[in-house]
């Protein structure tokens, strides 16, 4: 069943999988990514040319080595381009910026304003907000991988996931692949989590894209998930009806953020689970995953505790659940009071 995994795996040839009538009439996962990307690409383009006449800010940059004040370009300069002002240092170990001591921003975001600025990373004395974006990004990666890793008479529908939390020891996303049953065995993990770990080597930009809900829709009209909550999301949080979305390579995404950087921050990474669970809205799969950020070592028996902790059921809110919506999605940036 899986694209990159032979017949000699398991006794049952995958080709005896079948899903009746579904890939006669639904979209191939990758045309679909691929849509949703190139509709990423050009309204990230329409939204930089309406920038019109380029205005300078004031950023007061606080922090290693030394506090200082840029003059950028607003709605074009980045917390990243700030690093690359400052330091190499910066540049390679900032996974989050802090806006105005109160507002978490990704690194890749344009800076809208006047303001002091903050570059996070994993060695802060309290790393709290770049673990749960860590946590988060990693959770979007996994709906990447669950995407493209299934051959093509598998329909992928990607749910969601939980609002991120370190402590139940996973980062999950729930999907549904249009089987009843189907429990992956060890050799398959590992080559989820080998393409997981290849995908994480590409040093891929987390780019973030705010869009009004009918581009939202068109983008994601293959998922009846994703058209079911971007409505919902957008009259809830927005009072300018739009959403946010996040691509990473040629994956787009609805979350509400932020993310780390770039899939460079993500060190060793392993698959560990994908447990079939019930809910209101039919059979999903929720696969799960742990990771290090890189630089962060642990042996291999410290390591495989941490695995085999990630191997259990995900705790987290099941989809179709009751929920705090502003708990899951946000449209612009994260407060720091959250």
């Amino acid at each position: 069943m899986l694209r990159r995994i032979g017949m000699n795996l398991r006794k049952k040839p995958f080709a005896e999988i079948t899903v009746q009538c579904r890939c006669a009439t639904l979209q191939g996962n990758a045309e679909a990514k691929h849509r949703r990307s190139l509709l990423f690409t050009k309204e990230k383009e329409r939204q930089q040319k309406n920038i019109g006449r380029i205005e300078k800010i004031e950023v007061q940059y606080v922090g290693t080595p030394e506090d200082v004040t840029l003059m950028m370009n607003k709605g074009i300069s980045t917390p990243f381009n700030c690093a690359q002002h400052m330091s190499e240092m910066l540049m390679q170990r900032s996974a989050l910026a802090l806006i105005d001591d109160t507002t978490l921003w990704d690194m890749n975001r344009p800076l809208e304003a006047d303001c002091q600025l903050r570059l996070l990373h994993f060695r802060d004395s309290d790393p709290y907000h770049v673990n749960k974006a860590f946590w988060r990004s990693c959770s979007m990666l996994l709906g990447a991988l669950a995407e493209n890793v299934f051959r093509e008479n598998i329909h992928v529908d990607l749910h969601s996931f939980p609002s991120p939390t370190v402590k139940t020891g996973s980062f999950v996303y729930d999907v549904n692949i249009g089987l009843d049953n189907w429990q992956p065995v060890q050799d398959e993990l590992r080559i989820m989590s080998a393409q997981m770990v290849n995908l994480c080597q590409k040093n891929l930009k987390f780019e973030r894209l705010e869009v009004n809900i009918d581009l939202a829709l068109e983008m994601f009209k293959d998922n009846k998930y994703k058209t079911e909550q971007i409505p919902h999301i957008a009259s809830q949080i927005s009072d300018r009806k739009t959403v946010v979305l996040y691509r990473v390579g040629d994956h787009v995404d609805l979350s509400r953020g932020p993310m780390v950087a770039d899939t460079s921050f993500v060190g060793k990474c392993t698959v560990t689970a994908v447990h079939k669970i019930e809910t209101n809205q039919g059979i999903l799969y929720r696969f799960q995953g742990v990771a290090l950020p890189k630089g962060f070592l642990l042996n291999h028996f410290a390591y495989g505790i941490l695995e085999d902790r990630a191997r259990k059921l995900n705790p987290g809110r099941l989809p179709g659940a009751p929920s705090n919506i502003s708990d899951m999605f946000q449209p612009t940036s994260e407060a720091m009071s959250l």
